[in-house]
């Protein structure tokens, strides 16, 4: 019998360290230790052990605070950082040099130019090191990036906003249809567990009931990372994200320009060549369009499309479930292709 990958999970009381807690508990090839972090926040939530327990064959799932030491005795392979990105700029790194693999959540590495890193503020304790390990890093978006992922010791998970928009444009500007001149719009709106799970005053029940909000206009954490992914310049996007008083779920309207008049009949074929083969991408027959109830509790993206009567004005909806295929779900796909397994291990 083949022996099972031994992996850990450090923050894995936040939304999507649960999230991912609960994927990995029926992958079958995979045992995992939850993991806190010293005198971290979790290390004072009550019940937390209990809550994080569910339908497993992996035994004991209660939490167990973190050293590097005990990583080694149980012979943990793979490190996944459900961490503030600070926490991760500064574990991931070490991690490498002990052998391990990683696959990190937060935005610590997923940005490769300066001038977009600037938004995190990474205050580095070793800078040539981070630089280094920046090098290392591969972006992990399957449908995009899978032959680089096989091979990475550090994975950048995506964020949710960015893998909702980046798959949606990508079929159109790898193709070179898209009046980049005319510029692309993003109107993205994200259930209230996209914010993380410590509370703000933009996050509270009184300020998100029966309300819907712009926010980060012009400065999201995600932009840099749909600009560098898609090969943008900075005045081709304009995305604007906005809070929806609902649970869960992302919603990308976006509006583009083609280069020349197209039949929509080729713009499906585009989309469905791009992701042929590529399990966890449904693109939608036009006019269908997609809802954020469809994609929910999946791992997949939802993407429709509706084409003007000029054929050139598109308007394209991609939709996903932000803890999951904006999430921890992804990172499970991503170790899905690490490993040499279907990727849809764990994640049906």
């Amino acid at each position: 019998m083949t022996a099972r990958l031994k992996a850990a999970v450090l923050g894995a009381t936040g939304y999507s360290g649960q999230e991912l807690t609960r994927v990995l508990a029926r992958h079958p090839k995979v045992d995992a230790l939850l993991l806190r972090r010293e005198n971290g926040a979790e290390a004072h939530e009550a019940g937390t052990a209990q809550r994080l327990r569910g339908p497993s064959n992996h035994g004991d799932s209660a939490l167990q605070t973190f050293s590097w030491e005990m990583l080694r005795q149980q012979g943990v392979e793979l490190l996944f950082l459900a961490t503030p990105h600070e926490v991760s700029r500064d574990m991931a790194p070490e991690a490498l040099d002990r052998g391990l693999r990683v696959i990190d959540l937060s935005g610590a590495w997923r940005l490769k130019q300066l001038e977009n890193q600037a938004v995190y503020k990474f205050a580095d304790r070793d800078a040539s090191k981070a630089g280094a390990t920046m090098d290392r890093a591969v972006y992990g978006l399957p449908e995009l990036n899978r032959t680089q992922i096989a091979g990475a010791k550090l994975i950048a998970n995506p964020g949710c906003y960015a893998t909702s928009i980046i798959l949606g444009l990508a079929p159109l500007l790898k193709a070179g249809w898209i009046d980049r001149k005319r510029g692309i719009i993003s109107d993205s709106k994200s259930g209230v567990s996209g914010a993380g799970k410590e509370p703000t005053s933009r996050t509270h029940f009184v300020s998100v009931a029966d309300n819907l909000s712009a926010y980060s206009v012009f400065g999201h954490r995600h932009t840099g990372e749909i600009l560098e992914q898609l090969q943008l310049e900075a005045p081709e996007l304009i995305f604007t994200p906005h809070l929806l008083p609902i649970p869960r779920g992302i919603f990308s309207t976006i509006y583009v320009h083609l280069a020349r008049p197209t039949a929509p009949e080729a713009v499906e074929a585009c989309y469905r060549n791009f992701y042929a083969g590529k399990r966890w991408v449904r693109t939608f027959p036009t006019p269908q369009l997609p809802q954020i109830r469809f994609s929910l509790q999946s791992n997949y993206c939802d993407i429709g499309f509706c084409l003007a009567d000029d054929r050139q004005r598109l308007i394209v909806v991609s939709c996903l479930d932000n803890l999951l295929k904006g999430a921890a779900g992804q990172a499970v796909q991503n170790m899905n292709v690490m490993y040499g397994w279907n990727e849809e291990e764990g994640l049906n």
